[in-house]
């Protein structure tokens, strides 16, 4: 039986890395040491000379990033530790020393590559025959470093492709762990990844079907303790409960602002898992049998 030929012809359309497109990241020196000789310099500073400095480098980010000054205070609420013992810091030195602790990464400066494609959920204001997508690629940045990025467009009933050209800014969503793991699922993951043997098994049935991440800690610290008191912690067990941990770690919601546009968010490497970027995204569409979308 011949098979049915099918007539593909060339797009013009060409998705191309923006290498303008930043994200801002924290910046953290390994030495403690250096941290504080940074704050210390700053705590030096004059207060009207922390409102010059903060207002140049708010003017020069803020055209990139969005809520620039309150990103600077986040910042400073990570890292502030030991360093900062005052409590009546003016909320304008806090924002500047936010400010030295983060750098800007560019998302796309290596590649964009692997696109997946869906049908848009807003299908309004379009002329006939036309369909509205979402399209997910990997970006490859500097350290080739992977993350999952989005552009929209929209398919047109002569097949031509418009890709729309996203906006200069780009934001991490908000992080929200899982509640709870589903025992099953959770098993069947640690299986996969190599991570048998008693030691597991004896976490595992500490836990009931459904499970959060504190039991989870709890019932491996039963574990690592009784090994203790024993005969002293095996090496290997010791791998394994680490292992455990990283899986849990690595099961994660995100949320963005619902007014954020699409091309506006970014799902960059979070976890230790993911310490060599994330690799893919494949989005599937779903339909009914009346092809209604589910």
């Amino acid at each position: 039986m011949k098979a049915n030929s099918i007539n593909i012809r060339r797009s013009k359309t060409v998705l191309k890395p923006d290498q303008s497109r930043v994200l801002l990241r924290p910046f953290g020196p390994t030495d403690s040491r250096r941290v504080g000789r940074i704050i210390a310099r700053i705590m030096s500073l004059p207060e009207e000379r922390v409102g010059s400095l903060l207002d140049e480098i708010s003017a020069e980010f803020s055209q990139r990033h969005q809520h620039i000054r309150r990103l600077f205070l986040e910042r400073f609420e990570q890292v502030r530790g030991e360093h900062v013992a005052e409590e009546d810091l003016s909320e304008q030195r806090r924002m500047l020393i936010g400010s030295y602790f983060l750098a800007e990464y560019s998302l796309e400066s290596a590649a964009l590559f692997n696109p997946s494609i869906v049908p848009h959920t807003d299908q309004t204001g379009l002329p006939a025959g036309a369909l509205r997508f979402i399209l997910s690629l990997r970006a490859t940045g500097e350290g080739h470093i992977s993350s999952i990025t989005f552009r929209t467009g929209i398919i047109y009933r002569n097949y031509r492709i418009q890709v729309l050209d996203p906006v200069g800014f780009v934001t991490e969503p908000r992080q929200v762990p899982n509640a709870a793991y589903e025992k099953g699922l959770f098993a069947r993951k640690l299986f996969e990844l190599g991570l048998i043997g008693e030691f597991t098994r004896r976490v595992m049935n500490r836990l009931g079907d459904s499970f959060t991440m504190q039991e989870l800690r709890r019932g491996i610290d039963a574990e690592v303790d009784q090994e203790r008191r024993s005969e002293g912690i095996l090496y290997e067990d010791q791998r394994t409960a680490l292992g455990i941990l990283m899986l849990a770690r690595s099961n994660y919601e995100v949320q963005f602002q619902p007014e954020q546009q699409l091309c506006e968010r970014i799902i960059f490497p979070a976890t230790p898992s993911q310490s060599n970027g994330v690799e893919d995204a494949r989005f599937v569409h779903f339909q009914n049998d009346d092809g209604g979308h589910i």
